[in-house]
């Protein structure tokens, strides 16, 4: 059972409604972590407005990848459940790829440099070298492209700390860090 109340939709506050209705188009559901989250107002806008930027960067395999990679490496259960159906279902990675994804690799050797230097980032806390800023330029990512990693990385980074803390109850296949 979470630790964070997990509300239904009409119980959330009213200026999170809009927002939860808006992910229930898209999606078909809500996921509990959004719900969690809609208990803030400011923290749901906030997250959807940069889930929804950060959908028009990187294609949606990257960012999955790095979401697999990320969760693992956080520990977060729900977020390796739910990226492990999103990344199956949604991006068609293969089961293979998501097993290598959770090891912070890729199959692909761009992808595998920028979810490598993603979990470099996490398991560093940003304390990189130049040689490993060089290695994810050298697999052709600008440096813009780097901070959408960067970005992806951060998204990742929240959603895993709040599901870790609120022990938010898995509403996908469930999976479990190694």
């Amino acid at each position: 059972m979470s630790r964070l109340t997990v509300p239904a939709r009409d119980d959330v506050p009213e200026a999170s409604k809009p927002i939860l209705d808006a992910v229930h188009k898209q999606i078909g559901v809500v996921p509990n972590m959004f719900r969690l989250i809609a208990q803030s107002p400011a923290a749901l806008q906030g997250f959807t407005a940069n889930n929804g930027a950060l959908a028009k960067t990187l294609d949606v395999k990257t960012r999955e990848r790095i979401a697999l990679a990320i969760a693992q490496a956080n520990g977060c259960d729900y977020c390796l459940s739910a990226h492990s159906y999103l990344g199956l279902n949604l991006a068609k990675i293969t089961p293979e790829e998501v097993a290598l994804n959770r090891k912070g690799l890729s199959g692909d050797p761009k992808a595998n440099a920028a979810v490598s230097f993603a979990v470099k980032v996490v398991l560093e806390r940003g304390h990189i070298s130049d040689a490993d800023v060089k290695a994810v330029r050298a697999a052709g990512f600008s440096d813009g492209q780097i901070v959408e990693i960067l970005a992806v990385t951060a998204e990742n980074i929240f959603t895993n700390l709040l599901n870790v803390v609120a022990q938010t109850d898995i509403d996908f296949p469930v999976v479990h860090a190694a």
